[in-house]
């Protein structure tokens, strides 16, 4: 346990880097549009330039990045799976488990969410400080018993980890530039017309403060051609530096995916004192999954599927376009044959 937290807190060391460096690479590339700004910012603090700036805008914004990334995939992947957070009253049976297993290890009980597909399957997602377990219709018409409760707590033990927050985390950028996510078109209400209106109004601004820097008439043809030369590289070069940052964010996932699954099931098995139960689980759900499809080498890590208990994620059948390589899960077969030895030591 002590190495799977060692190796929780150096990965949420290098998202934090990898957040740190998008977000500086973005202030560095926005600088001469948001030069006002920082005139502003440098007059009213009695330091230098570059300190005040990362002060006062950089810093904050680094914060809202990183709360923002949680509160954004938390939802976008309860949206993608279909699931909704559920009251005692509808799901009495489930939070009665869920709440008996948190007092049994000691933790706050999360909210939980039931996703409306028959594939049976769950998973846990994090933010600063709460977290929801989500389990499908079908895994709840699949199991029950002691192998229910094992798998709960298999998501419970991903929550306590504190592993749940850092992968919802690591989704971020990976669906960004997958194109699964979309935050400004979530973001801008109304209609695809409305969008690009705000879209041409936002660039008209960019536009009129371009003024600062581009020594051209304002207006003028020449002034036209280097606004859009200075934006389009800005946009290409924000595009190519977002996929290069991503790059080591789905190496971190996969990495911690596999240790993440072998620690949850070793603390499920000890919380339960029944590790048959989730070979049981595990030996069902695998039995009645679905085969994976060949993966499409442009999904490297999809987010649902890279949180789930078993990797398969949701669908029925193979139409789903979003394909997990398999590295992000380790096999069946070795996390049953670790549960034997769990099983030896209890």
């Amino acid at each position: 346990m002590r190495r799977l937290t060692r190796r929780i807190l150096l990965t949420l060391s290098l998202l934090l880097a990898v957040d740190v460096a998008v977000v500086a690479t973005v202030a560095y590339l926005l600088t001469p549009w948001l030069s006002p700004v920082r005139d502003a910012v440098a007059a009213a603090l009695p330091v230098g330039s570059g300190v005040a700036w990362w002060v006062a805008v950089v810093s904050p914004a680094l914060v809202a990045f990183v709360w923002a990334q949680l509160r954004y995939t938390r939802a976008q992947t309860l949206a993608e799976a279909d699931a909704r957070e559920v009251s005692r009253e509808e799901y009495p049976d489930l939070h009665d488990r869920v709440q008996r297993l948190c007092q049994q290890a000691d933790m706050t009980m999360p909210t939980l969410a039931v996703a409306e597909r028959d594939v049976p399957n769950s998973f846990a997602v994090g933010t600063l400080g709460s977290a929801t377990v989500v389990v499908s219709a079908g895994l709840l018409a699949t199991l029950d018993g002691d192998e229910l409760d094992a798998v709960l707590a298999h998501e419970l033990m991903h929550v306590s980890n504190r592993d749940a927050t850092v992968m919802t985390l690591a989704n971020f950028l990976p669906a960004l530039t997958n194109g699964e996510y979309g935050p400004l078109d979530d973001l801008l209400p109304g209609t695809r017309g409305s969008r690009l209106l705000v879209a041409a109004v936002g660039l008209a601004v960019a536009y009129v403060l371009s003024a600062r820097f581009l020594d051209a008439p304002f207006g003028s043809v020449s002034f036209t051609v280097g606004f859009l030369v200075v934006f389009g590289l800005t946009v290409v070069l924000g595009g190519v530096l977002l996929g290069v940052f991503t790059a080591p964010v789905v190496v971190l996932a996969r990495s911690l995916s596999r240790a993440r699954e072998f620690a949850a099931d070793r603390s499920a098995a000890k919380l339960t004192g029944n590790p048959s139960a989730l070979v049981g689980a595990l030996q069902t759900l695998d039995a009645d999954a679905t085969p994976t499809p060949e993966t499409d080498k442009r999904r490297a890590y999809d987010g649902v599927r890279g949180l789930c208990f078993l990797p398969y994620g949701f669908e029925d059948s193979g139409e789903d376009e979003f394909h997990v390589e398999t590295r992000s899960h380790p096999p069946t077969a070795d996390r049953i044959e670790r549960l034997g030895e769990v099983a030896g030591d209890l």
